[in-house]
């Protein structure tokens, strides 16, 4: 029996993490899942994301039911369960240990890009909206549990050569690397989330990672503190990243 390995890929918010499960729902030996602590992190939070209500109508919001299907059996015919989970989404309440039973990565993206971004939908963003705390926690607790590092991705190393970030991953996570990861078809997945429609429409006309475009917007006064806030969390991921290359944290 080939051993099934549960990948648990922890990103922060307006990063490639949808393109990144696109590639992995593109490879025939692997189930995908769409950050399914979504629904419980909403009800919990009381925070106003665009469908919120019908996101925690559609979706399980009791998170230990979660982790039983997260940990559970794969569909026939599958041997990696890739979960795309938001690292902000762990909140303190939920239990860690069943995070032993995982294969964890990091997927990273420079804090002035994604603030940016963030700040589009949420004007007054706080540390932990970023997810960079939560992520500096994964790694420690993944650490403790495993005695090694989980591998962290930076977004910028995935779209400046797909090929070879992908097949670092995989060597890292111990499963055969495949083309099949690098183009799928456009359009909607019976596995994204309710929210795809308020999220997921660049993703849905894309075939591939786009190339890598840096960012033109100007971070507004308001949100430099914050910046302050995040840079050493994301320094302190970017610094063990798979694949350093050399250009600097810009």
């Amino acid at each position: 029996m080939t051993p099934i390995i549960r990948v648990a890929m922890w990103s922060g918010p307006r990063n490639i993490s949808t393109a990144m499960m696109r590639a992995w729902g593109n490879r025939p030996d692997t189930f995908v899942c769409d950050e399914p602590l979504y629904a419980y992190y909403l009800q919990k939070t009381g925070i106003d994301h665009p469908g919120r209500d019908e996101i925690i109508a559609h979706h399980e919001t009791d998170w230990k039911k979660v982790v039983t299907w997260l940990i559970g059996p794969l569909p026939a015919g599958k041997r990696i369960f890739y979960q795309k989970h938001m690292a902000h989404h762990l909140l303190p309440e939920i239990g860690r240990d069943w995070l032993r039973q995982l294969t964890h990565c990091l997927l990273i993206r420079h804090p002035a890009e994604m603030l940016t971004s963030l700040m589009q939908f949420l004007p007054s963003p706080r540390l932990n909206d970023t997810g960079l705390p939560q992520q500096l926690e994964i790694l420690r607790l993944v650490e403790q549990m495993t005695g090694r590092a989980p591998p962290i991705i930076d977004a910028r190393d995935v779209l400046e050569d797909p090929r070879r970030m992908l097949g670092l991953l995989c060597a890292e996570l111990g499963v055969p690397y495949t083309d099949d990861m690098l183009s799928w078809p456009p359009g909607r997945r019976g596995t994204d989330g309710i929210w795809a429609k308020y999220w997921y429409a660049a993703v849905e006309r894309s075939t591939g990672f786009e190339p890598y475009l840096p960012k033109t917007e100007i971070l507004p006064d308001q949100l430099q503190p914050l910046l302050a806030e995040c840079l050493p969390c994301y320094e302190a991921l970017y610094a063990r990243r798979l694949g350093r290359s050399s250009h600097p944290p810009h």
